[in-house]
């Protein structure tokens, strides 16, 4: 296949939406735990602060990298690409 035509056929796609989520952790609990949660209730997440994020798109971890603020939001300095585990 051309270029040209390998180009054509990815420029197909590269308007699809797609979902980006950051991970920051996770826990596990007792379905008691998770009905009595009420505001104000802190978490203990697996991850420690100091390790990288992952960042996935559509639920696929792509890249890991660490937590900024830009302004007055969060974003993800990306540190690393993750490549096909295949």
């Amino acid at each position: 296949m051309s270029t040209l035509n390998e180009a054509k056929n990815l420029s197909v796609i590269l308007d699809v939406k797609v979902d980006l989520t950051v991970r920051i952790g996770s826990c596990t609990l007792p379905m008691r735990d998770v009905v009595e949660l009420t505001e104000g209730n802190v978490l203990q997440l697996d991850q420690l602060a100091t390790e990288p994020v992952g960042l996935n798109v559509n639920d696929r971890l792509i890249a890991r990298g660490e937590v900024i603020v830009v302004e007055e939001n969060f974003g993800i300095k990306i540190t690393q690409i993750v490549g096909d585990p295949a």
